[in-house]
């Protein structure tokens, strides 16, 4: 299982040939208080950089893309109900969507825990 981070501070747990995308640590302490998650639909196709979701704190509201290219395979349905489980654990309770991998290929522009690190120091 491998993670990689985005310079937009999404992160995609690669899970085979799907991915977990959600915002990592860093986005959510910068955001703060997380209000609403606003989810994408189960079927939808994304290409890389398309606006997948969207995360409301009490300061901000904040879009979340896609790290790669690929169909939406499951949603995070707990999110709609209480969204501060992105605060509470951003990368395990707090994912917000699966999606079915269409080029794995995309994944080696994205960036891996040292890139992630140097970007956020």
């Amino acid at each position: 299982m491998t993670t990689k981070f985005t310079p937009d501070h999404e992160y995609i747990r690669v899970e085979g040939a799907t991915g977990v995308v959600g915002i990592t640590n860093y986005a959510q302490e910068a955001l703060g208080d997380i209000v609403f998650v606003e989810l994408p639909s189960v079927g939808k196709v994304l290409k890389k950089g398309d606006e997948a979701a969207v995360v409301e704190s009490v300061k901000a509201a904040s879009e979340i893309y896609a790290p790669v290219s690929g169909t939406v395979t499951e949603i995070n349905e707990a999110l709609s109900g209480e969204p501060g489980l992105v605060n509470q654990d951003p990368t395990a309770g707090g994912w917000i969507y699966k999606i079915a991998i269409a080029d794995a290929g995309e994944l080696d522009g994205l960036l891996d825990d040292a890139g992630y690190a140097d970007l956020t120091k």
